[in-house]
Parts: C-alpha cells; structure tokens; sequence
C-alpha cells in the first residue's frame, strides 16, 4: 500500500480502551527525560516547598513537646506553692505561735493588750 492508499481510507473509529492507551502514550511523552529537564525550576520550587512543609511540622512537634513539659513543671510549682502556703497559714496560727514561743521561754500574756496614752 502506497501513502496515498492510506490516506484515501477513513479514520478508524477508536475504542475506549485505544483512547486509554493513546492518552496514556501522550501522558508517557510529556513526562519524558526533555519534559523533566523543561521543568526543573518548577520541581526544584516543589522539592523547597515539601522541605520547608516537613520542617515546619518538625518544628510544630517539637514546641507542642516543649509546652507540655513547661505545662507539666508549672502544675508541679504550683501544687509546691499551694502547700508552702497552706503550711504557712497553718504555722501562723495562734496556737502554732505559742507552741513555737514555748520552745524559746516565751508565754503569752495573761492581761489584755492595752494603749499607753500620755
């Protein structure tokens, strides 16, 4: 068969499947070694995006550990403060002072306190 034979013969109907392989061929093509050489620049932008996004994730992971130890040592303090004051309040009672003045000789007075006026 000549090209003119060729020609002169109606295009063939294609069936899905040729279209597949035919969409596929072309998709082959256009991800070749030139298509990716082209398009350096734009995958060098998405290799830096994908870096800084896995950096940043790194990064977000770390300060939520970091909070939570920081959370975790601040209840510890606080729960500390909250029992040095409750044991000050209760050393600062009256029957506490005098407990602790018995030791050293001191008594409490057994008159009232009273004002000297001039």
């Amino acid at each position: 068969m000549s090209n003119e034979e060729q020609n002169s013969q109606p295009q063939e109907v294609l069936t899905p499947a040729q279209r597949v392989r035919n969409d596929w061929r072309s998709l082959v093509e256009k991800v070749s070694y030139k298509a990716i050489v082209n398009n350096i620049p734009f995958l060098a932008f998405l290799v830096l995006l994908c870096v800084l996004y896995i950096s940043n994730s790194h990064r977000a992971i770390e300060m939520q550990r970091e909070m939570n130890a920081q959370n975790k040592t601040l209840k510890e303090l606080r729960w500390k403060y909250m029992d040095t004051k409750s044991q000050l309040m209760y050393v600062k009672t009256e029957t506490q002072v005098i407990k602790s003045a018995e030791k050293i000789g001191l008594k409490p007075s057994l008159l009232p306190a009273y004002k000297i006026r001039k």
